[in-house]
C-alpha cells in the first residue's frame, strides 16, 4: 500500500474518498467544518436530521458532496471533545479504514492526523494513522497454506496535515512508521506459518534472506556448534525433535564503533507440544506462536535496518521444537547450561527459559550496553495481565523506565512486574544449582528470576509476551507486537 503526507484543503482534495471527524453533539472537526462551508452546510444538515450522532467509532459515507472534489466523504465519530485521548485517537483510525476497506474507494485523503490529541504531538498521531491502516489491511497468505484471497480495495492513502505545519517532520515520521509497519508485518506472517512450514531451519532462512537484503552480518550455529559451546540446556530441549536446532546470530553496525550493541534475544520455539510434560490438546494449535519472540526480533532487525538507525545491534535467536521423544527432556533430568550452572528440569513445558538462558550466556561475548529478551514465556503473565500489556521484568530500573516509555509512545503498552529475591527462594532444588519451575504462585515472575541468574554480566530486561504476541477466536493470528516497542526503544537510544 501507498502512504504520503500533504497539506491540502479538504474541499479541494480529487480522491474517492476524504475522511474527517466528528465528535459527539455533531461538533464538527476542523477539516469537516472546511467541507461543510464548501458544502453551504450540507454536513450540518445531515447531522441536524440524525444521520450522525458523533458517537466513538461510528462512520457515516456520504456520496457526491456539493462544493468538493471527491466522489465520497466519510464521516467517522470521534465521540467527546473532552474525552478525546489517544486510545480514542487509535479506535477513531481503525474505524475510519475499516469503513474505508467496506467501499470501493481505492484511494483516499484522511484528516484523521489532524485532530488534537493531548500529550501527543503531530509525528505520533501520522505514525498511528499509517501502522493502523497497515495492521487493518493485513492479509495473511503463504503458497502452501492460504492463498492470496481478495486484496483491500484500499491502495493509497494520503495522511493530510494542518497546513501551519512544516512537512518535513511528518515525512520523517511517514518514513519510520512504514518501517515500523514492514517490520510489524515481516513478524506477523513468520507467526502466523504453522509449525511444518516455519520450522528452525527456515527461521535461519528468513533471517539469512534479510541480513542479504540489508547488509546484515549473520552466523547459524548448528548443533554441532552448540554441543562445542556447552549449550547444554538448549540442547536438552532440541533432543526430543527430529528438526535440527539453529542459533541465529545478526549483527547490524552503523552506530560509533566504539558504540556497544543493544541485544536483542527472541524466543524461537518453533513449535511447543510441552515435552513430556505435554499440553493438552485443546488450543495446542497455537503453540505454532511460541516463535513470535524470534518473530519480534526479526522484525525489529528489518525496521532498524530499513530505517538504517545509528546504532549497534545483535539480534539472537536461539531456535527449536520442543517435543515428546524417547530421547527428549524428562521430568527430573538434570541439565548443564552454558554458563555452567546446572537445571533440574521439573517440567519439560518450561522450555523457553532453558534455551533463553544460553543465549544470554552467549550474549556476554558483545559486551553489550544492554540485553532484552523477548517471549512467549507464561500462561501465568497472560492471566496477571491479559492481552493489553506484555509483562516486564528487569535488573535495572532506568532500563525499565525507557522499554515502558518506549512502549507509552509506541502505544504497544507493558507493566513494570516485581522481581525481587524473596521470589529465588522459590527455584531451589535439592539436585541442581536451581529448578526451572517455582511452582503455580507467581509463576511469570520465577521464570524472570530464572532467568535474571543469568544476567550478571549486564542490564538486561525481559518481555514476557505470551498475552499479547497473538489473538485467539475469529481474529486469531500473530499481532506482530512487541515490533513497535521495541523500534521505538532502539529509536530512543539512537
Amino acid at each position: 500500500m501507498e502512504f504520503s503526507i500533504k497539506n491540502g484543503n479538504p474541499e479541494k482534495q480529487r480522491n474517492a474518498c476524504v475522511v474527517v471527524g466528528v465528535f459527539d453533539h455533531r461538533k464538527l472537526s476542523a477539516a469537516a467544518n472546511a467541507i461543510d462551508k464548501a458544502a453551504n452546510g450540507y454536513l450540518t444538515g445531515l447531522l441536524r436530521r440524525g444521520d450522525m450522532e458523533g458517537k466513538l467509532g461510528s462512520t457515516l459515507l456520504i456520496h457526491n458532496v456539493p462544493g468538493t472534489l471527491c466522489d465520497r466523504v466519510l464521516l467517522v465519530g470521534c465521540g467527546k471533545e473532552r474525552e478525546f485521548r489517544e486510545r480514542e485517537y487509535r479506535q477513531v483510525v481503525r474505524a475510519s479504514v475499516k469503513a474505508l476497506d467496506g467501499t470501493g474507494a481505492a484511494d483516499a485523503a484522511s484528516f484523521i492526523a489532524e485532530l488534537p490529541v493531548k500529550r501527543r504531538d503531530l509525528d505520533w498521531r501520522v505514525s498511528q494513522v499509517v501502522e493502523i491502516t497497515a495492521d487493518e489491511i493485513y492479509r495473511f497468505s503463504h503458497p502452501n497454506c492460504k492463498k492470496a484471497g481478495e486484496a483491500p480495495n484500499l491502495n493509497k492513502l494520503i495522511v493530510n496535515v494542518p497546513q501551519r505545519n512544516n512537512l518535513a517532520p511528518a515525512e520523517v515520521a511517514l518514513k519510520r512508521a512504514l518501517a515500523v509497519a514492514d517490520g510489524v508485518q515481516f513478524a506477523r506472517d513468520l507467526g502466523n506459518l504453522p509449525g511444518n512450514i516455519c520450522t528452525p531451519t527456515y527461521l535461519a532462512e528468513q533471517a539469512q534472506q534479510l541480513a542479504n537484503t540489508y547488509g546484515v552480518k549473520i552466523e547459524v550455529l548448528e548443533r554441532a556448534d552448540m554441543e562445542v559451546l556447552g549449550m547444554g540446556s538448549l540442547l536438552s530441549v532440541a533432543r526430543g525433535s527430529r528438526q535440527p536446532p539453529k542459533f541465529i546470530v545478526m549483527q547490524y553496525s552503523k552506530g560509533k564503533s566504539n558504540q556497544k550493541p543493544v541485544v536483542l534475544i527472541g524466543k524461537g520455539i518453533t513449535f511447543d507440544a510441552g515435552g513430556i510434560s505435554i499440553k493438552p490438546a485443546a488450543e495446542m494449535d497455537e503453540m505454532k506462536f511460541d516463535m513470535c519472540g524470534a518473530a519480534s526480533v526479526l522484525g525489529t532487525m528489518k525496521a532498524v535496518a530499513r530505517m538504517e538507525l545509528p546504532i549497534n545491534l545483535v539480534v539472537i535467536v536461539p531456535t527449536c521444537e520442543n517435543l515428546p521423544d524417547g530421547d527428549a527432556n524428562k521430568p527430573g533430568d538434570v541439565v548443564t547450561s552454558m554458563s555452567g550452572q546446572t537445571i533440574e528440569v521439573l517440567n519439560t513445558d518450561a522450555e523457553g527459559r532453558l534455551i533463553l538462558c544460553d543465549a544470554m550466556t552467549y550474549a556476554e561475548r558483545f559486551e553489550p550496553d544492554v540485553v532484552v529478551d523477548i517471549a512467549t514465556l507464561t500462561g501465568a503473565c497472560v492471566i496477571a495481565l491479559g492481552h493489553h500489556a506484555s509483562g516486564l521484568f528487569s535488573n535495572d530500573d532506568s532500563l525499565a523506565r525507557d522499554l515502558l516509555a518506549a512502549g507509552e509512545a509506541a502505544w504497544d503498552r507493558a507493566w513494570h512486574m516485581p522481581m525481587w529475591e524473596d521470589y529465588q527462594e522459590q527455584l531451589k532444588s535439592n539436585f541442581a544449582d536451581m529448578a526451572n519451575i517455582g511452582g503455580r504462585a507467581g509463576g511469570s515472575i520465577t521464570a524472570a528470576c530464572f532467568l535474571s541468574r543469568y544476567a550478571k554480566k549486564f542490564d538486561w530486561g525481559h518481555l514476557d509476551i505470551a498475552g499479547t504476541a497473538w489473538k485467539s477466536g475469529k481474529e486469531k493470528g500473530s499481532t506482530g507486537r512487541p515490533v513497535p516497542l521495541l523500534t521505538q526503544f532502539l529509536i530512543s537510544r539512537a
